[in-house]
């Protein structure tokens, strides 16, 4: 599917961010752990987007051609104190308008290093929205408040999602996704609300090469079914396969090897 426009991307980053920095001022325990990224703590969840944020306007502002440390970053760790909420929502908030108006300026097409073989300033802005669209669910479910995503976002997040899984399959044949080969097998995403124009279904068929992917209603070999934002969370690893609002028909263990697979990005 053709990626959403550079400037929904734009606006999707400015309304996470908001989104993201209600959290981190809704009283939630910035201390407690996130269970979806058990490593972390609510607050270094919150600095890692943040980083990664500043990360891409810099290079995107400098019109980087190669990758930039993390470590020149300004800023890029978040503010001083820890554990101060209101000093975490004012770098939250620099943070997102220094992004949207660097992505703004440079419009879709400006080359810039990228990671996934896409090197312009458009993959970055479609990644950081998807990023925070991602990142947020981990910090409103540590928080324990709910969790709704546009429908355009979610379905075009899980588009990017097989993009990368093919991209890697293509390029790392070590990493973990070049376990995802064997003809004959296959997977369907089947969203069962929103809007018929948006055709919120996927064909997702392992080869012995690499994945093949279209949007469409077709029989599989197991088939996950929910609601959009569910589906979203449950390809992301961030919602159980258990959950009530999902559905897992066909070979449950061919999907859950594909998730247990296809986590980096």
């Amino acid at each position: 599917m053709t990626p959403l426009a550079h400037d929904r991307y734009c606006d999707e980053i400015a309304h996470q961010v908001g989104l993201l920095r209600s959290v981190v001022t809704s009283g939630a325990d910035l201390s407690g752990t996130v269970p979806t990224c058990p490593d972390w703590s609510l607050e270094q969840l919150v600095r890692h987007t943040g980083g990664a944020l500043r990360w891409v306007e810099l290079m995107v502002r400098t019109r980087a051609d190669a990758e930039v440390p993390e470590e020149q970053v300004p800023l890029g760790d978040g503010p001083e104190p820890t554990g101060d909420a209101a000093a975490l929502d004012a770098w939250l908030a620099e943070t997102g308008d220094m992004l949207v108006g660097t992505l703004r300026e440079a419009g879709a097409d400006t080359a810039v290093w990228a990671w996934a073989g896409i090197p312009t300033s458009g993959f970055w802005a479609r990644r950081m929205a998807h990023e925070l669209t991602v990142h947020r669910a981990d910090a409103t479910l540590a928080a324990g408040l709910p969790y709704e995503v546009a429908p355009d976002i979610a379905a075009d997040a899980i588009d990017e999602w097989l993009q990368i899984v093919e991209f890697v399959q293509r390029t790392m044949p070590h990493d973990e996704a070049g376990e995802l080969r064997g003809a004959g097998r296959s997977i369907h995403l089947h969203a069962t609300d929103g809007a018929p124009a948006l055709r919120a279904e996927w064909m997702v068929e392992l080869t012995d090469d690499v994945i093949v992917w279209r949007r469409g209603h077709e029989k599989a070999t197991v088939v996950l079914r929910g609601p959009l934002t569910a589906v979203l969370l449950a390809f992301y690893r961030r919602l159980p396969l258990d959950s009530p609002e999902l559905e897992v028909l066909g070979e449950r263990e061919l999907l859950e090897f594909w998730l247990e697979r296809a986590t980096f990005g």
